[in-house]
């Protein structure tokens, strides 16, 4: 008698009356385990800081019940985080957290869109008078640039082809697939505002004439107030742009004025992006979540920034040169807003001449 195919054969009526055995992972207790300087690396906020934000979004993450090995809230945050800190690989985030893929990969949906609901509390303009004035103040000193409130300027989130017959909206001019991220930052590099919806194709100019901060300027809620970008906008009497042609020395100075001034924007972007490689690598998620993700980072961002958290040292996975030069890809310079050479003309051209003539000829 051949016992090893017996032996198969109630193998196989334990399967028919039973059931295939369910796969149980065994989970590491993460936060209690690490190091605080090893966990601030993995995940890229500080354990404190984790527990606060625990604290704002624990009543989305709680299940009714422990059933079926249900993960707790503070593991589904971590899972979260480490998918936001390394390449975006849903994978090796899995094997890491000791979780099935498809666990996963509805728990990185459901945070990320936990996280972001918190966008109103967290990013916002300033409002109040004393807000403006302190605002005004702190872009003041970097550059004694006046009037000051933002920075902005697109940034690129690589994503994978979302396919179908519009996929091609999403390539944008460096040949990949993303998001266009309009920002405009504050002078202690904190967003106060993020537009994280537009394809790569899209010009920075056009998310900024379709948003909202466009028309909360032109309906002039934010009086006596100005935001600095670079050339690819048009000038309006709130919006203040390089000069393309500077021809005296207050030119010259308003246009070095302008730049260190507006370099907070990029500065920003590139301490976002190192804090979560996610959005330097890409991200390999269905577009709804991608989305989710963006404004979940950007919030997060605030939140470390808020709490004086330092910038965390880079995972041992991610290559720092390698990092840096795909941040570097997210920035897609734009066209100016010029023809043949020659800025348009109109009144936001002689706001600027004025703005010039009464701030920074008077310097030299």
């Amino acid at each position: 008698m051949d016992f090893d195919a017996f032996e198969d054969d109630l193998e196989v009526l334990e399967l028919i009356e039973v059931g295939i055995p369910r796969q149980i992972y065994l989970r590491a207790d993460h936060f209690h385990d690490l190091p605080d300087l090893q966990f601030f690396q993995r995940f890229r906020l500080t354990k404190e800081t984790v527990l606060y934000l625990l604290a704002q979004i624990e009543h989305h993450l709680e299940l009714p019940n422990d059933r079926n090995a249900a993960v707790a809230p503070i593991n589904q945050l971590l899972t979260t985080l480490r998918l936001f800190s390394t390449g975006g690989h849903l994978s090796s985030v899995a094997d890491y957290m000791g979780m099935h893929l498809s666990t996963v990969s509805r728990i990185v949906k459901k945070v990320s869109e936990a996280i972001a609901r918190l966008y109103p509390q967290i990013i916002k303009m300033p409002r109040t008078r004393m807000e403006l004035r302190r605002t005004q103040n702190k872009f003041f000193e970097i550059s004694r640039c006046p009037r000051v409130i933002g920075a902005i300027d697109g940034t690129h989130i690589k994503i994978e082809s979302p396919g179908g017959e519009h996929a091609e909206v999403f390539r944008n001019r460096k040949d990949y697939f993303s998001i266009n991220v309009q920002a405009m930052c504050n002078a202690e590099m904190k967003f106060i505002n993020v537009v994280a919806r537009w394809p790569g194709s899209t010009h920075d100019a056009t998310i900024f004439n379709n948003s909202n901060i466009r028309r909360d300027f032109e309906q002039r809620i934010y009086p006596n107030c100005i935001i600095l970008g670079h050339s690819g906008y048009p000038v309006r009497r709130y919006f203040l742009t390089p000069m393309l042609n500077p021809q005296t020395q207050g030119e010259q100075l308003y246009n070095e004025a302008h730049i260190r001034t507006r370099n907070v924007i990029e500065r920003t972007f590139g301490v976002w992006k190192r804090r979560f490689p996610i959005l330097a690598y890409g991200c390999r998620l269905k577009q709804d979540t991608v989305l989710a993700v963006i404004i979940a980072c950007a919030v997060l961002h605030n939140i470390a920034r808020e709490r004086g958290e330092e910038d965390p040292p880079l995972p041992a996975e991610i290559n720092q040169h390698e990092l840096q030069q795909l941040i570097e890809a997210g920035n897609i310079p734009e066209v100016p807003a010029a023809i043949n050479g020659r800025e348009r003309r109109g009144a936001g051209h002689e706001f600027r001449r004025s703005y010039i003539t009464n701030f920074f000829n008077r310097q030299h």
